[in-house]
């Protein structure tokens, strides 16, 4: 059970082991684009591709889908980026449901566990495979396996380098089930927890009051999507690429300067060099060959 691209490669990974896939379950095509067209997931064009038993429930609990779904005698489900999904669904194989979640939990529960630990500043997060119970990212750990975050990760990088080892984990995760070896321990308790909240046109705001780290991270951690965005002249704009300059600046925080073909925004800390962005009505573009036809006013800020 799975959607985007990042349950592709677990999928794959599924079909190349020894184990019966027996059927995926993903979203209802769904229309997208200025035309509209409907639109297949990731999970559907490759099931297709290979010629799987597709299902594409738009209501969990429907009849029609709890009977094709049973139709599958499937042993156990496993679920990558999908959904919710109610208790007469995961509790309906013999051997259960388990998901894999991008971070070690319990830290890092909801939907953008990838961002929010670089966001964040983590120098390390990971992949779970877990029970599936009745709350969200709460069931009992099956397997964990730890990835170090590096001090230039976006979560482009991130997302790669957790689709890999959580394909991986998935792999391991059967192999314990199908032998009978599977002992699942009771989520730690932690007296801070951390959060991974969808995220939405407030949170992945720039603030430029912030300090010069915490903005650095918080472009890395939403790059290339859904990218961080701030506002020029009123319209917005997104920043992808950027390094950081470790100096005292004078200027008010998000002010732009513009030297030897370098864009820079002062920053409480230093300044922020910005290697890609994309205007407004514009594509994204570096930096170097933004400037070379393109003149920002003098004094312009980034709000």
């Amino acid at each position: 059970m799975g959607t985007p691209y990042f349950a592709v490669h677990c999928l794959q990974k599924i079909l190349e082991s020894p184990h019966k896939l027996v059927g995926v379950i993903t979203a209802p095509d769904k229309p997208a684009g200025r035309g509209r067209k409907l639109q297949k997931s990731a999970v559907k064009e490759f099931a297709e591709q290979e010629n799987l038993n597709i299902l594409q429930p738009s209501n969990l609990k429907s009849e029609d889908f709890l009977k094709d779904l049973k139709a599958l005698n499937a042993d156990i489900q496993v679920v990558v980026a999908f959904r919710m999904l109610p208790k007469v669904v995961w509790n309906m194989p013999p051997m259960g449901t388990f998901n894999l979640h991008a971070s070690l939990l319990p830290q890092y529960r909801g939907a953008a566990p990838i961002n929010w630990a670089i966001i964040n500043g983590e120098t390390k997060t990971g992949v779970s495979t877990f029970f599936l119970d009745e709350k969200i990212d709460t069931g009992a750990i099956i397997l964990q396996e730890e990835t170090t975050i590096t001090t230039n990760e976006t979560a482009g990088s991130l997302h790669d380098k957790l689709m890999e080892s959580g394909a991986s984990l998935i792999i391991e995760t059967l192999n314990l089930v199908a032998n009978g070896k599977v002992t699942p321990q009771a989520q730690a308790p932690e007296e801070i927890l951390k959060d991974a909240p969808k995220l939405n046109r407030e949170n992945t705001k720039i603030n430029w009051d912030e300090g010069l780290k915490h903005i650095y991270n918080h472009i890395r951690g939403l790059n290339p999507y859904p990218a961080a965005w701030c506002y020029l002249d009123h319209q917005k704009v997104k920043i992808f690429n950027c390094s950081t300059e470790f100096k005292k600046s004078i200027e008010e925080p998000g002010t732009i300067i513009v030297t030897e073909k370098k864009l820079k925004v002062a920053v409480k800390g230093g300044y922020l060099i910005i290697e890609e962005l994309q205007l407004p009505g514009k594509r994204k573009m570096k930096v170097k060959d933004l400037l070379n036809g393109y003149n920002f006013k003098e004094n312009t800020i980034f709000r």
